[in-house]
């Protein structure tokens, strides 16, 4: 018993050793450690992030350092300032925190694996004729996927469901036809997916439950299973974007199984982001009078240019322009992407702030940017940033509107829902191409409507802070049903 108290004093002693060992140095970012030994502010960064850090802001301001986990990390909310950290690729390093992640979720490691041969293998699948490829395709698939799901309807008969159900249902059905080239289990990948994704924010943070991780392992397996090669060779040709990214791997010198398991991390990389960012657009318009009656009016405008309605959505919007919906896009992205860009301080740093100001940074440390709060919620650089402006990126002639500022400087970051640099998103443009598509497709074929005309958005579910486009903790009940001139085709 003796032993055990002095064990636990011992304990104790080396906690509090730990707590009081760092203290801020004169030329070093404010130092917030928090009162907890060791945990300092984990519970409350995983909790909600945005919350904390905005908290932490008003007191610091732009950029402190906080304690989190055992880790201190040092947080950047000065656009003017952020290439002095994403151009730095010698002193602050990516890589070893993108491998803890791909471990922890995914149980991924690919350590012969350079990245930047993935990101030229990417670039290649996704830009000139490829994208072309893979847009026309995906186009395709999200028609017949919408088509199909209404063949057993009455023509006239209204259907309801949750909206961010229905956009990510088909965004990912049709994404999933479009890179791995099956149809027969595109509905058993999704069921899963989402159960999976469900838990990826406690995944990444070590917080699941017993039961959770029970069945976050039980997902993981099971889509290892549908996505295997052997799975996937019936269906997929040999010129398919799955066959590519497979014959790439081996040619990495990545082993048979964790080839496998890398493709799931690509179906997440590749399909996560454009059903919720489509939910949020959509959602915005549907709560938004004025801002759907604009991009209908748009919409109607390129339909009418084309009378004989043989065009597809992806011929029109490739052939006019849509400053409107663009803008909308761009309006809900600034709301709803929260993005964080990480990297680890790997040698002793100066950053130099577009202040003038420097701050040096100790090897060890994390450095994160979290653009979402800044410059996307920045009420110095967008006028109430919390409410929803459909046209805040169009100018009066209805140009792009890309001009914005803070402090007298003209800022080269004013929305970051991509990233910047080189981290950048090499499948920005598919994404982007394929939320207007499916917003195209749905308001030219749909009736859709909310059940309660007077509902509003969920909020956001702030544990999905980090992770890219935000989710909601809710749902928004709609009811839609095809228009007349497709129910007469």
């Amino acid at each position: 018993m003796l032993w055990t108290l002095l064990l636990l004093l011992n304990g104790l002693l080396i906690l509090v050793l730990l707590y009081y060992s760092r203290t801020r140095q004169n030329n070093e970012p404010p130092l917030d450690k928090g009162f907890i030994p060791w945990l300092g502010h984990a519970l409350e960064f995983g909790k909600d992030a945005a919350k904390f850090l905005a908290r932490m802001k008003d007191r610091h301001g732009d950029i402190f350092t906080v304690r989190v986990a055992g880790h201190y990390v040092t947080v950047l909310l000065d656009p003017n300032s952020f290439d002095a950290v994403m151009n730095d690729t010698v002193l602050l390093d990516f890589t070893r925190s993108r491998n803890l992640l791909m471990k922890r979720i995914f149980s991924l490691q690919l350590p012969s694996l350079k990245p930047k041969a993935e990101r030229k293998w990417m670039e290649q699948h996704f830009q000139g004729v490829s994208l072309s490829n893979l847009s026309s395709s995906m186009n395709t698939h999200l028609q017949n996927l919408l088509l199909s799901d209404h063949k057993d309807c009455n023509p006239s008969e209204w259907r309801q469901d949750g909206l961010f159900d229905l956009c990510y249902s088909l965004l990912f059905r049709a994404g999933y036809r479009t890179l791995f080239e099956r149809r027969d289990n595109a509905s058993a990948v999704y069921k899963e997916f989402r159960k999976f994704d469900n838990l990826l924010a406690k995944l990444a943070r070590c917080s699941l439950k017993r039961g959770e991780s029970k069945t976050a392992n039980s997902c993981r397996v099971r889509l290892w299973e549908l996505l295997s090669p052997n799975c996937l060779s019936g269906g997929s040709g040999s010129n398919s974007w799955q066959q590519s990214y497979h014959d790439f791997l081996q040619e990495e010198g990545v082993d048979a199984e964790m080839q496998n398991r890398a493709l799931l991390l690509q179906l997440w990389t590749t399909q996560c982001n454009a059903g919720p960012a489509a939910f949020w657009l959509l959602g915005f318009l549907l709560t938004h009078p004025e801002a759907m009656d604009a991009v209908k009016t748009e919409i109607r405008g390129l339909t009418l240019r084309d009378t004989t309605l043989q065009h597809s959505p992806i011929t029109l919007l490739e052939a006019h322009s849509t400053p409107v919906l663009d803008s909308v896009l761009s309006e809900t992205l600034r709301l709803t992407a929260a993005v964080m860009i990480s990297r680890e301080v790997v040698q002793d740093k100066s950053l130099h702030m577009a202040s003038g100001q420097d701050y040096h940074l100790r090897k060890g440390d994390r450095v994160c940017l979290f653009p979402f709060l800044s410059p996307q919620l920045d009420p110095q650089i967008h006028q109430e940033p919390q409410i929803f402006k459909y046209d805040r990126f169009l100018n009066d002639d209805m140009t792009v509107k890309d001009k914005f500022y803070k402090d007298g400087k003209m800022l080269k970051y004013y929305t970051m829902p991509w990233g910047a640099g080189s981290s950048i998103c090499v499948g920005k443009e598919f994404a982007v191409t394929a939320i207007k598509q499916f917003v195209f497709l749905l308001l030219t074929s749909l009736d859709l409507e909310m059940c309660d005309p007077e509902a509003k958005l969920p909020p956001v579910n702030p544990s999905r802070y980090g992770f890219g486009m935000l989710q909601p903790d809710g749902d928004l009940q709609v009811r839609f049903r095809l228009k007349r001139t497709l129910r007469e085709m």
